[in-house]
């Protein structure tokens, strides 16, 4: 049958474990190479210093001071291992000149291992001052973390909307997702304005992130104390690029493994497994809803073969808010000889003409090939069954229950005439 979101996780830990047990023993007894040196994980702060951070409006305090506080209860709290870094957006410009006020964002203290005296010295020396370049900063920051297996992530904390307009904030997070980098962006919100929420949680949803609002002084530097703490918690993951193609004969070949690629709204994307004998196939697609969609929406993953015929299907749909949909199939192949698997990802997302359409929607794909069940035969365990051989026998049994509930309801009718 059809997966959703929480199944999601536990079908990738079975496709885990099962591409482990189908290793070679031999490969099992080799003996384990010299670890590799592991790359730290990488975060750097982004601290709105606009002219808004002024207002007066937690713990009696300034926004400003309540961020400094923060910010100096996680410097002293850095994980070992952990390389950090302070960038700022409209810490320097006063004036009224939009041009120089958009590109008001710098690095305060470089990505690296933190001298904490140095740190809690360069957040000392900021006093709120002007524009919300938050597209602009964001860039910069990303360019600060640079590229590497490592862990990256930004977290951006600020009171207000982003006032300068190009770069957009939303459209400036697609493009680092797109990007294929492993960062995510967390964003922290000063303040309750509705279009602020709206904003910062595009932000994070484009990118796998996590939107909070924040009241207090307490529950800033708690949450910015997890962001840190996640980035070392937060396994790396590397799943391979694969473009898909607009018809089967001229995907890319895929072997077990997780994958992503981007689909626009309406199109299909195809890709191609190749099966032994025995072997099954097992794969799941997941598409992430990084911008705002509409209500109704489903996603769909078919196996067929080289000429069209369907072997499998699975399918998802759903409405309202969503972060991601996901569904998947199994198919065993006991043929003689081997066989090309045609697989198509596609989904009904849509969106409001004001939604940007290009890059397409995040897609992240998982195959695995494994063994097939004995007596499995050829036939789908997962997802719906293929041919003209179960639409017979769903119509013979419906036929069948339609005249066994006729039968039963002319007994329970009484006699007319009878007494």
């Amino acid at each position: 049958m059809i997966i959703g979101r929480r199944s999601t996780g536990v079908l990738c830990g079975l496709l885990a474990t099962m591409a482990v047990w189908a290793l070679p023993s031999s490969a099992a007894a080799e003996p384990a190479e010299p670890d590799t040196p592991q790359v730290p994980p990488k975060v750097e702060l982004v601290l709105d210093v606009s002219g808004s951070m002024s207002k007066r409006d937690v713990d009696g305090g300034s926004r400003m001071a309540a961020a400094k506080r923060a910010f100096n209860d996680v410097i002293d709290a850095v994980p070992e291992g952990v390389h950090m870094g302070i960038r700022t957006l409209g810490a320097n410009y006063k004036g009224d000149d939009k041009a120089r006020g958009c590109v008001d964002s710098e690095q305060l203290y470089p990505v690296g291992e933190v001298d904490r005296r140095e740190a809690k010295t360069a957040v000392a020396t900021l006093a709120p001052t002007g524009w919300t370049p938050i597209g602009f900063a964001l860039r910069g920051a990303a360019k600060d973390l640079g590229t590497g297996e490592g862990t990256r992530r930004i977290v951006l904390i600020t009171d207000g909307e982003d006032s300068c307009g190009l770069p957009d904030p939303c459209d400036v997070a697609r493009e680092l997702a797109a990007a294929g980098t492993q960062l995510t962006v967390d964003t922290l919100g000063l303040a309750g304005d509705a279009k602020v929420r709206e904003q910062l949680s595009c932000i994070a949803e484009a990118t796998g992130g996590t939107y909070t609002a924040v009241q207090r002084t307490d529950e800033l530097s708690d949450r910015l104390k997890q962001l840190v703490r996640r980035s070392v918690d937060t396994p790396v993951e590397n799943p391979a690029p694969a473009e898909g193609a607009d018809r089967c004969a001229t995907a890319p070949e895929l072997t077990a493994g997780v994958y992503t690629d981007r689909a626009e709204f309406g199109q299909h994307r195809w890709y191609r497994v190749e099966l032994k004998p025995g072997e099954e196939l097992r794969a799941s697609v997941s598409v992430a809803a990084d911008r705002a969609v509409d209500r109704d929406y489903s996603v769909l993953l078919r196996a067929v073969t080289e000429r069209g015929r369907e072997l499998v299907r699975g399918a998802e749909a759903g409405h309202g808010r969503t972060d991601v949909m996901s569904t998947g199939l199994r198919y065993p192949w006991t043929g003689d000889e081997e066989r090309v698997v045609c697989l198509e990802a596609s989904h009904s997302f849509s969106a409001p003409e004001s939604v940007p359409t290009s890059p397409g929607m995040p897609v992240e794909l998982t195959v695995d090939v494994v063994e097939a069940p004995s007596g499995a035969g050829d036939a789908a365990y997962f997802g719906l069954a293929r041919g003209w051989v179960p639409l017979v026998l769903l119509t013979l049994t419906g036929l069948a229950a339609g005249a066994l509930a006729g039968l039963l309801g002319r007994l329970r009718r009484p006699v007319r005439g009878a007494n």
